[in-house]
């Protein structure tokens, strides 16, 4: 582990010394984490996934949480929201459906595939499961759902009885499992399994390759996974900035309009995000109400202008600063999945609350917007090349 390579955050060539067990290796410029000390395992993390696998099945079959309403006991499975939503809102159930079932499933599985295709040797399957893992395990949210769901209860307790089922004792011990396989998994890990980097002299290496993270001299495809390589990902600002683009204008009516319609005995009451908190601060819930002003509106906002200000930076070139933008970016990233709490919230409602006139919740045409602004802005956050923060930094050196 002693070879040279650039660092994947900044394109800072570094000779990492050997990281013991339990050790890992960071960028000294940008602090990027290059790698983990100790021999590469991979028997611990198949037997986490094989085990969400497992629980896989039990968290989406059995209720989460049953509540008993006009004396009729409702349950609610982890699908059931997405398949009540599916006829009217198909866009906004299947965003549900793929940050709550396919993504977690996608990565579980794509574990699973790497270690069998590192044992077969077989390239294509081994790629494409690095593949997901690297792009899909930000959207694997069941932290988020879970959240969401306590919300939902406190929401609903003053209407019906709330019994825990047993999908939900197997989806907390499912989230425990995915949170543990993915901070365990590293993608680097895997490729290096595949073909260690060769000893080579720092100043020949010109290009990091954006999928399988290998340094290397002046090639036009990486001679690990044959992926095109660039010196900075192709139009980074460019898309970056439609995507910004896009989520301010679709953040608009995400706030103006209904993101939740709630009927009860005829009366219909129309919640825009905002009206929503001050329902919940006046119905004597301010610490639920923080919790989604905090998600719903600070969040998306906050990404927006902060990617705005990062992307700002680079344009006019500020030679000051750099490391606190690879610190707001890195944020940035990390919040991205906390928007999604509203959608989780009324999926969930949804499956709860369904007695026509009597007592309904559905969505409001603010719903669909305020998922494109959720998806817009993550896929912002992942278009950005982080390394063009630190293209002037040696000219300022």
């Amino acid at each position: 582990m002693s070879t040279a390579r650039l660092c994947p955050g900044c394109d800072l060539p570094v000779m990492p010394n050997v990281a013991l067990r339990g050790q890992s290796a960071y960028c000294p410029r940008c602090k990027t984490r290059l790698y983990r000390g100790g021999f590469t395992r991979f028997t611990g993390e198949f037997a986490i996934a094989l085990a969400c696998l497992i629980l896989f099945i039990p968290a989406h079959i059995y209720p989460m949480i049953t509540i008993r309403l006009f004396g009729q006991m409702i349950p609610a499975t982890l699908p059931a929201g997405t398949i009540t939503l599916a006829p009217e809102f198909p866009a906004v159930a299947f965003l549900i459906l793929f940050c709550s079932t396919i993504a977690p499933l996608l990565v579980t599985l794509a574990v699973m595939t790497a270690q069998v295709s590192l044992k077969i040797q077989h390239f294509r399957l081994f790629k494409s499961s690095m593949w997901i893992i690297q792009h899909l395990k930000h959207w694997a949210m069941y932290e988020v759902f879970l959240v969401s769901l306590g919300i939902s209860c406190f929401k609903v307790q003053d209407y019906a009885d709330i019994y825990i089922g047993p999908g939900l004792i197997s989806l907390v011990i499912l989230q425990i499992l995915m949170l543990l396989l993915l901070t365990r998994i590293s993608p680097t890990r895997y490729w290096e399994a595949w073909q260690p980097e060769t000893t080579h002299n720092p100043d020949e290496l010109v290009h990091h390759c954006h999928s399988c993270h290998l340094s290397q001299g002046t090639n036009s495809h990486c001679t690990r996974c044959h992926s095109p390589l660039h010196a900075r990902l192709p139009h980074s600002i460019q898309k970056t900035w439609a995507y910004l683009i896009s989520a301010t204008i679709f953040i608009f009516p995400a706030n103006l309009f209904a993101i939740s319609i709630f009927l009860n005995n005829g009366k219909r009451a129309e919640d825009t995000i905002f009206s929503g908190v001050a329902h919940l601060i006046k119905t004597g819930m301010p610490g639920i109400a923080a919790i989604i002003f905090i998600a719903s509106i600070v969040v998306p906002v906050a990404k927006i202008v902060g990617l705005a200000y990062i992307l700002l930076c680079i344009q006019f070139k500020r030679r000051i600063h750099h490391r606190f933008r690879m610190r707001l970016f890195r944020i940035i990233q990390w919040i991205g999945k906390w928007s999604m709490m509203d959608l989780f919230v009324i999926s969930i409602m949804v499956a709860l609350i369904d007695r026509g006139q009597i007592l309904d919740f559905t969505p409001g045409p603010g719903a669909v917007s305020f998922g494109i602004v959720v998806v817009l802005t993550m896929f912002a956050a992942e278009s950005l090349d982080s390394r063009l923060i630190w293209d002037n930094y040696e000219q300022r050196k």
